[in-house]
């Protein structure tokens, strides 16, 4: 999808708005996938140096930073979707669909703000544990100083927290407007046909399944990223490493479906697939 999104930029003047959605969506996965690999890695055989301020406190933020992206990438992908395809005429959505593409390069920018603001508190907090551990003050204004700081801190990862809230509503608001649109449009289709299968019919239907498939990813993902955050599982519990093999397979599956649904990522799937094989013979 980066390759396909990226060549499709690489001289032209002007991006289309959803190229630049998906190289944001697949450039942000890949480096989520990949910090999630160098998490696994030092976790298994550099335990000791990984609890060490520094490095713990920035592969955490960097990994809260890198999710809270994909959350929101895949909200405003939602949203392009619905605007772009769906049928509504209601003044607002009208608007929306004749400044989309003006619209998408602050949508992204201000996902990257949020998601870098979401992440800081979760630096500091590392910072004065850590702080609070290997020096511990013996002045009573210094420990209500810190015990300040903490709550204040708290707030503020409680308040982040409840604004990831934000993407999954836009985004499973934004698929249900689209399939319900692509649904009243299939059934008008349907009863308008003279006895023969529409291949515009089917096509929404097919479009309508794709766009289930990304919705159930999506707040799959959603979940399981909730169930780490909020630390309900044991550390290196069975629960917990589910909810870490749903979050490293629902990407994937995610990914898979873009591919799928569209001719040009097929496309160029196709043809990396026939250029292995001849390799291969």
């Amino acid at each position: 999808i980066l390759t396909a999104s990226s060549s499709s930029c690489i001289g032209s003047q002007t991006w289309s708005p959803y190229d630049m959605i998906m190289i944001s969506l697949s450039s942000s996965r890949i480096t989520l996938q990949c910090w999630i690999i160098l998490d696994l890695f030092l976790t298994i055989f550099c335990e000791p140096s990984y609890f060490e301020e520094n490095l713990f406190g920035v592969i955490k933020t960097v990994y809260i930073f890198l999710n809270y992206s994909n959350l929101w990438f895949g909200a405003w992908l939602s949203i392009f979707y619905c605007i772009k395809v769906a049928s509504f005429t209601q003044p607002f959505f009208i608007w929306l669909k004749q400044r989309i593409a003006r619209l998408v390069p602050w949508m992204l920018l201000t996902s990257w703000l949020c998601s870098f603001a979401a992440a800081i508190p979760y630096a500091l907090d590392v910072y004065i544990v850590h702080s609070n551990f290997t020096a511990p003050s013996s002045l009573t204004n210094s420990s209500a100083m810190t015990t300040e700081t903490r709550d204040t801190l708290s707030f503020l990862i409680l308040l982040f927290n409840a604004g990831i809230g934000v993407p999954l509503i836009l985004s499973v608001l934004s698929s249900v407007l689209l399939i319900r649109s692509l649904w009243m449009h299939s059934r008008h289709m349907q009863n308008n046909a003279s006895g023969f299968r529409d291949p515009s019919s089917e096509a929404h239907i097919s479009a309508i399944k794709s766009v289930c498939s990304l919705l159930i990813l999506y707040v799959t993902y959603f979940i399981a990223f909730i169930f780490l955050l909020y630390n309900f599982f044991l550390r290196f519990s069975t629960s917990k490493s589910i909810c870490i093999a749903v979050m490293a397979a629902c990407p994937t599956g995610h990914t898979l479906v873009l591919i799928w649904s569209n001719p040009k990522f097929r496309e160029l799937l196709a043809r990396i697939w026939h250029h292995i094989n001849c390799h291969v013979r």
